[in-house]
């Protein structure tokens, strides 16, 4: 897909952006969030990854909301990306999932709790596709490079990426080292930043994560000027309803006036 090897060959005047919905709803929030996303991005001259998660594995809760059903949510995925022609991500939990879910999408996101796991990251690659590794929250930025050599030691792997998304500070909150950011891109790899995971407020007492969307835009601009390559934010029709993250996901309603402000600060660096 064109807007893949742009980003793999750096054949764009722009960082690039993920952003899509943390977990696939239904098929008319993805239509929505995916046609208004992908119509700035082509206005303003962004490359756009359609971002959603099929199944949300990492959950405080037992009965907090999980999927529709791996099956269903892959084929809207698909779904998104043939509609729109775009490029699509998601994530995987285990190796098993690595070859399901390469037949639907594009790019294979490893959580960050996972990004140690080396039969994951082996699996994912041996796919083919595109692996967009999360750092761990309890991890240094130097320590990626060994995810990197995991996934680049596979016969026929295809790009790695790798995601800042803050570390641990104490119990309840997060902290963004933007120095991270230029240490993984020496790795040789497109390093993008997760707006809205790194504003986190985990470990929350009632079981819910909470988070800091007011500040989605300072970390973003922070990023930009930091010269990440990628910018990753997940956002929502209406938040406060979303069945999963919805105390971290961007307003959809804001997204084009971020991403206004994101390109000038993007070409006053330059």
């Amino acid at each position: 897909m064109k807007i893949l090897e742009d980003i793999l060959h750096r054949r764009y005047e722009s960082f690039f952006l993920i952003a899509g919905p943390c977990v696939v709803e239904d098929e008319k929030l993805l239509m929505t969030v995916a046609e208004k996303v992908a119509k700035s991005c082509a206005d303003l001259g962004i490359p756009y990854i359609f971002k959603s998660s099929y199944r949300k594995a990492n959950r405080t809760k037992g009965d907090s909301f999980q999927g529709i059903g791996d099956e269903k949510a892959l084929r809207l995925l698909e779904k998104v990306k043939r509609t729109f022609d775009l490029p699509v991500l998601t994530d995987i939990h285990s190796a098993a999932e690595a070859a399901m879910a390469a037949e639907f999408v594009d790019v294979l996101q490893i959580p960050a709790f996972l990004c140690r796991q080396t039969d994951l990251l082996v699996a994912a690659a041996e796919t083919g596709k595109i692996v967009n590794v999360k750092k761990g929250q309890f991890l240094s930025a130097d320590s990626m490079r060994f995810a990197v050599e995991k996934i680049q030691s596979v016969k026929n792997s295809n790009a790695c990426w790798l995601t800042e998304r803050g570390n641990i500070f104490g119990y309840h909150d997060l902290v963004v080292d933007f120095c991270n950011i230029p240490q993984m891109q020496s790795f040789n790899v497109p390093v993008i930043m997760d707006c809205t995971h790194s504003l986190q407020k985990p470990n929350q007492h009632s079981g819910v994560t909470g988070g800091q969307p007011t500040m989605i835009a300072t970390i973003a601009k922070a990023a930009i000027a930091s010269g990440v390559d990628g910018i990753f934010i997940e956002t929502h029709p209406e938040p406060s309803k979303a069945k999963s993250d919805g105390a971290n996901m961007l307003a959809l309603e804001k997204i084009s006036p971020l991403l206004e402000q994101l390109k000038r600060i993007h070409q006053a660096t330059q």
